[in-house]
């Protein structure tokens, strides 16, 4: 059993050639060969040299053989199936079915003013429970949030992912700093499910101690991963789109090399989250058409490698309210990542890049994952759709379908109707309703939501045992002086 998630019926849209997916591939297995990854840590360098590769120990740079990455590519899964706490939100992960999850964010907004501010701790759970209950949220991401007021920096991502364990039982990654992935994994071990360990670039062509010390832990837990770049063009990266694919490629298929070597048949979901430059004010371009792009190419060649991906950038939108630019920004990065072959989407709740969100933009954008996943599953063509007898009983004019049981059992099978938008039919019912906004409509959903959804909460037992590891984490993080 898993969630359905939404299966792709069309063809996915590749927008390179056969030969140009082949021009990347041997770029990519060029900057492996040729420029090498930097690899801080002694346990992965002495890994690559056992294994053939050519290491540079005094810079920590590590150059693959093309038969060692075109090997470990093949060793990774290219369906799996990660663990839920509860069975009904386990996630399938394979070619044609697109899942969609929240978009991190720094602080919350208040919707009148706009204003950013920290979240309390009443409020991250309060967008837990939003997350839960939305029926287009398929998994968590690392967080909705990166922290609250109340808790000590050093001790925000235990706490925050305990408060995940306890009030979803929903599928969700795991970020980590300081060692807080110690923690979750007794915590995920605890609460019966698995999590994806993220594990983090830094670009261009970098990863440290620390990202590779978490992929080891996680592996070791029996995890899966998911190596992600964060580059930005004309900075980290080549300005031009195809050269910074070709750069984050080589980048997490060094990662999948290590991977694999530690343990063959490591399931690996990869993640791109690359932005172009804004080159007015040298900040990242958020909502640019250029991540678009960048994201179709990127899910073209894991998918030629038939490796699973995930788009980071879709919900990371330039608007600051939840605007008309908000709407088109998040739509079409999310429309082109299900269409190109993504497997996840990183879509709901995000109000400015990573630095704001807030749950009734996740209630919106619960409208554009259902839209883009009606979109997606296409139509059936059968005896029962096309309705040939159907038509021939009722004719011509004065002839109608309303009345008929083929409308009847059909029409809400076909139709998607969005839950936050304006349904009334003209301006006059709009008037007589109260001259609704789609936000206000949505405010009213994630009120309702509140009052009513019962999340699944962990059991006594086990959530004892998830405040037991955090006392745990206090005492660690004591004894290194960061608390």
């Amino acid at each position: 059993m898993a969630v359905k998630g939404f299966r792709r019926r069309c063809n996915p849209l590749y927008i390179l050639s056969e030969e140009e997916v082949q021009k990347v591939h041997i770029a990519t297995l060029d900057i492996l060969r040729e420029t090498g990854v930097r690899f801080e840590s002694r346990w992965a360098i002495d890994l690559f040299k056992k294994n053939d590769c050519i290491v540079d120990e005094a810079d920590f740079r590590v150059r693959f053989p093309e038969a060692l990455v075109e090997e470990c590519i093949r060793k990774t899964p290219g369906v799996f199936r990660t663990k839920a706490r509860e069975e009904k939100h386990n996630m399938v992960y394979e070619g044609d079915t697109v899942y969609f999850q929240d978009m991190p964010a720094m602080h919350t907004i208040d919707l009148k003013s706009f204003e950013t501010k920290p979240p309390t701790k009443r409020e991250y759970i309060d967008y837990i429970t939003v997350l839960d209950a939305l029926p287009t949220v398929h998994g968590l991401s690392a967080y909705p949030y990166f922290g609250c007021g109340g808790i000590s920096p050093v001790m925000m991502m235990p706490e925050l992912m305990a408060l995940k364990f306890k009030y979803t039982s929903k599928f969700h990654e795991c970020p980590y700093s300081n060692d807080s992935e110690i923690f979750a994994i007794k915590m995920a071990q605890t609460a019966g499910t698995e999590i994806l360990g993220a594990i983090s670039l830094s670009a261009p062509l970098t990863w440290n101690e620390a990202a590779v010390t978490q992929a080891r832990r996680f592996i070791e837990a029996g995890f899966p991963v998911g190596p992600c770049s964060g580059s930005i063009f004309g900075a980290t990266a080549p300005v031009t789109i195809a050269g910074a694919v070709a750069k984050t490629n080589a980048e997490l298929a060094s990662m999948l090399v290590m991977i694999q070597l530690m343990k063959p048949g490591t399931r690996a979901l990869m993640w791109v989250a690359d932005f172009p430059q804004n080159m007015r004010t040298g900040s990242p371009a958020f909502g640019q058409i250029g991540s678009s792009i960048n994201n179709a190419l990127f899910n073209q060649i894991w998918n030629f490698y038939k490796v699973p991906t995930a788009n980071a950038t879709v919900g990371c939108i330039n608007s600051k309210t939840p605007d008309f630019q908000s709407g088109y920004e998040r739509t079409m990065g999310a429309l082109i990542s299900a269409l190109s072959g993504c497997s996840l989407v990183q879509l709901h709740g995000g109000i400015m890049g990573e630095l704001s969100g807030h749950p009734v933009q996740a209630v919106l954008d619960d409208d554009i994952a259902g839209m883009i996943g009606r979109f997606i599953e296409g139509e059936t063509v059968a005896d029962d759709t096309l309705a040939v007898d159907l038509i021939r009983k009722v004719g011509p004019i004065p002839g109608h379908y309303l009345g008929t049981s083929h409308t009847r059992e059909w029409w809400s099978k076909v139709q998607y109707v969005p839950k936050s938008a304006d349904r009334t039919a003209n301006y006059k019912s709009w008037e007589d309703t109260g001259r609704k906004t789609s936000v206000e409509y949505a405010k009213d959903r994630a009120d309702e939501i509140l009052a009513t959804h019962k999340t699944s909460v962990l059991d006594d037992k086990n959530m004892k045992e998830i405040d037991r590891i955090l006392k745990e984490a206090n005492d660690y993080y004591k004894k290194r002086g960061m608390l």
